[in-house]
């Protein structure tokens, strides 16, 4: 009876969030409902472009020539970082009622990138072309970053009255930042919900009609995000002056020093070593069900539990988040990932190693939104274009590093996962020790 009322407590919690993100996404009379439309186009989008490039790059070819496709494409994605970084991230922080604009321009890139994508699928052109739409992505990726804080507190000076700060904040601005582990959570949720409807609708069109047909649909799709990114609502800034030269003086210090924060620092550590555990256990999977000749239905399952389980862990995140600091859920998250991994290095078949990516999924879904919403908090508002960049090529490099791993090495599953688990509980114990020892 008891564990019969916790599963429906869990149920319900998990259905709230399905509820409240979805009257978000619906509303868009509220600055957060129309960013929540955006992504789920960006992230829909997306994923037609990876099925597609999966399709062409990996499923058609032999797993020889797919592991050297591949490699070529893993290097490829953490170029865009090298353009973002340095030169769009000070972009971003200067130009806080632009970035709506820039969102619609990575979306009006992507629309005509996955046109001409459709024509060149077979010859040299789309790797250059690829690196393009991946450096789109990652603009808005690193933009939707400093949007969270942003429309959340529009929202809520709207909702609560022009009562506002010396930087023309709302005044009350620290209850909205207790809540962006919420925020992040909705939208991680609609862009994981998003990505499971496009990649069943992706897979379908690629079946049936190919590769090029799923890269039309998207064109379309980004199409429709330019004009959603223009229908963004204007931050709330009413007043200048002192605070704003206290602000860009707070942006050019953490320029320097983006991870002067404890708090920050070891929270990026935590944040990059998940993100390495979900790219080598990706691939460590793929290359093994393509070794062992398996039917696609396998990917397909690996895919819809990867989807499953983030949207358990997310529900986790919102349930609890009142209750318990970001830093302990990465903990929770992080030593998660070291006893399923463990457990699945002691039975190395293929159904383990599906159900494995699912775990992974739902504890990525706790740390990352929880780390997100360290650095929305720990980090000036003014230095956090810069900041998302710097730790996104930071994240993106650690996930390229642990993908490269499985795809230049023939690991069985045993061997990898006993691999990550000693990686995740060293991290764990690393996280917990030496964040209390610095605070």
């Amino acid at each position: 009876m008891v564990v019969a009322y916790a599963s429906l407590v869990r149920t319900r919690g998990f259905l709230s969030l399905v509820w409240v993100s979805t009257l978000d996404l619906f509303d868009q009379a509220t600055a957060f409902g129309r960013l929540a439309l955006v992504h789920v186009i960006m992230m829909t989008g997306d994923t037609l472009v990876t099925i597609s490039l999966a399709g062409s790059l990996f499923f058609s070819v032999s797993p020889t020539e797919a592991k050297g496709h591949v490699l070529l494409y893993l290097l490829l994605t953490i170029a865009p970082f090298a353009v973002v970084s340095p030169l769009l991230g000070p972009l971003i922080d200067r130009s806080a009622n632009g970035r709506r604009s820039l969102v619609a321009v990575s979306a009006l890139v992507r629309c005509l990138l996955c046109y001409q994508l459709s024509h060149d699928l077979t010859n040299w052109l789309l790797f250059p072309e690829a690196f393009v739409m991946l450096v789109s992505s990652k603009l808005y990726v690193v933009t939707r970053g400093t949007l969270v804080p942003e429309m959340a507190r529009t929202d809520q000076f709207h909702a609560h009255g022009a009562s506002t700060d010396d930087a023309g904040w709302p005044s009350s601005g620290e209850a909205v930042e207790t809540g962006f582990s919420g925020f992040n959570a909705q939208l991680t949720l609609l862009g994981t919900c998003a990505g499971l409807i496009g990649g069943s609708l992706g897979v379908g069109i690629l079946k049936s009609l190919g590769a090029s047909s799923v890269l039309w649909v998207a064109s379309v799709l980004f199409a429709g995000g330019v004009v959603a990114s223009f229908r963004l609502v204007q931050p709330v800034r009413q007043s200048r002056g002192r605070s704003s030269d206290v602000s860009a003086l707070e942006r050019d210090i953490h320029a320097l020093s983006p991870t002067g924060d404890a708090e920050v620092s070891w929270g990026l550590s935590a944040a990059a070593v998940v993100r390495f555990v979900v790219g080598f256990a990706t691939f460590l999977l793929a290359f093994g069900l393509r070794r062992a000749h398996a039917p696609l239905t396998w990917f397909a399952l690996a895919l819809s539990l990867a989807g499953v389980g983030s949207l358990l862990g997310l529900a986790l995140v919102t349930r609890v988040r009142n209750r318990l600091h970001e830093s302990t859920l990465m903990s929770l998250g992080l030593f998660g990932i070291a006893v399923g991994t463990f457990a699945a290095s002691r039975d190395p078949r293929v159904l383990t190693q599906v159900v494995l990516v699912g775990w992974i999924g739902a504890m990525a879904a706790i740390v990352s939104p929880s780390f997100d919403a360290i650095t929305q908090r720990h980090v000036p508002e003014g230095a956090q274009g810069q900041t998302f960049a710097r730790f996104a090529v930071r994240q993106q490099l650690s996930w390229v590093i642990g993908a490269i791993i499985p795809v230049a090495i023939a690991l069985n599953f045993g061997d990898g996962d006993a691999f990550l688990s000693v990686m995740a509980f060293v991290m764990a114990t690393s996280y917990v020790i030496g964040r209390r020892w610095s605070l």
